[in-house]
């Protein structure tokens, strides 16, 4: 797939595994792990090489740290889930380089597994500093990246240390990310439909013009949308707006006529992110008067758009459509998550937040794949290259 090989291509067996995973799990106030779905993502992975007798290395960074020893951030209650999923011992080492750390690798037995501690402790990792990759890179016969929401980060343990590896391979989660997000989506099933939400039109710009040329219908939400829509001449109050790409969000429009706008908004004439207040709420048919912020998609939105999802043999959605925090303005996600629940085609939700608003809307089980990524996602949606996945080509 891609000139990159999968680790069903290697042999495993007495070798040691160098894994790089996604173990940036969310941490509550009290510093435990509040969600674990990044830690049972790898289990795939981690399960095969032990099943085939790798010496498995995992490795991962946690938070920001800003490559210095932060005890908040250790990788030691990690660890102890992993060690509860995968029923058997996993053994925490406390630094990720040294002699020391090579040592106890060394020692290990076929099937087992070691959990490094975060590389960010480490300022080296994130500047992809050549001898630090080198010394991760002594500590592994064969590397595997497995971490696909830090796969646009070319850092020494997702791009360095695969210069010094002679074997590498894709884990399991890329892999599957890849058959979703390149090859299904390069070879869609039609029709085809694309939900783009979020924020800030500057994130999203390049990926609308790219899914634009694929998709047979492009549906607008969350803030972005009110560039667009001031670009079609609408009046959009005290909406986000970025002036700086109404030119071309004006372009996008003309060249693109698969690109449908919201036809209503949810409207709030106040606003409280601290607190998760808002003011009066209407719903605005047509201009949103000053002083008033789109913060959802209004009911006839949510009905069209929900009639074309459900008709879709394929769906990708990628960006909250509404400020989902809030529950008075999470209804338009929430309703569009049920639509995709009801459609009998093949169904792709990703990035972080729009994920963790699927997971709200208690519709998460019946998306047909929800991808890992953010910023990676992202990137690998707009056709650029990730380093860390650069880094493994043959």
């Amino acid at each position: 797939m891609n000139g990159i090989k999968s680790i069903r291509d290697l042999t495993v067996e007495g070798k040691r595994v160098w894994v790089r995973v996604d173990f940036n799990v969310p941490l509550d106030s009290h510093g435990n792990i509040a969600d674990n779905t990044r830690i049972r993502a790898a289990l795939p992975t981690i399960n095969y090489l032990v099943e085939h007798g790798a010496k498995v290395v995992l490795a991962s960074h946690l938070g920001r740290p800003k490559g210095k020893c932060d005890k908040r951030y250790t990788l030691k209650l990690v660890a102890k889930e992993l060690a509860t999923l995968c029923n058997q011992p996993v053994l925490f080492l406390d630094h990720c380089v040294g002699e020391d750390i090579n040592q106890s690798i060394a020692e290990m037995a076929n099937g087992s597994i070691t959990l490094l501690e975060n590389l960010r402790f480490m300022p080296q990792e994130e500047a992809n500093d050549s001898e630090f990759s080198k010394q991760l890179a002594e500590q592994a016969d064969i590397y595997v990246n497995d971490a696909f929401g830090t796969a646009h980060r070319a850092h020494a343990s997702t791009a360095g240390i695969a210069a010094f590896v002679r074997q590498k391979a894709m884990g399991f989660l890329i892999e599957k990310e890849l058959e979703f997000l390149t090859q299904k989506i390069d070879n869609p099933e039609r029709p085809f439909c694309v939900v783009l939400g979020g924020a800030k039109i500057s994130d999203k710009i390049g990926i609308v013009e790219a899914l634009s040329k694929k998709a047979d219908t492009v549906l607008l939400g969350g803030g972005m949308s009110f560039t667009f829509a001031a670009a079609q001449g609408q009046a959009i109050g005290n909406s986000l707006l970025d002036p700086d790409y109404v030119e071309l969000a004006k372009n996008l429009l003309k060249n693109h006529k698969n690109i449908q706008l919201p036809v209503d908004s949810v409207a709030t004439d106040r606003i409280d992110f601290k607190t998760g207040t808002l003011g009066a709420l209407q719903v605005v048919d047509g201009p949103i008067p000053d002083g008033w912020f789109g913060v959802d998609i209004g009911p006839k939105t949510i009905a069209l758009y929900s009639d074309i999802i459900r008709k879709s043999k394929m769906v990708l959605w990628n960006g909250p459509v509404g400020i989902f925090e809030i529950s008075e303005t999470a209804k338009g996600g929430y309703a569009l998550a049920q639509a995709l629940s009801e459609c009998n085609g093949t169904t792709i939700v990703g990035g972080g937040d729009c994920i963790e608003a699927v997971r709200k809307s208690g519709y998460a089980n019946s998306i047909t794949f929800l991808s890992t990524g953010g910023g990676a996602t992202l990137q690998l949606l707009e056709g650029k290259p990730l380093p860390g996945l650069e880094a493994l080509k043959q």
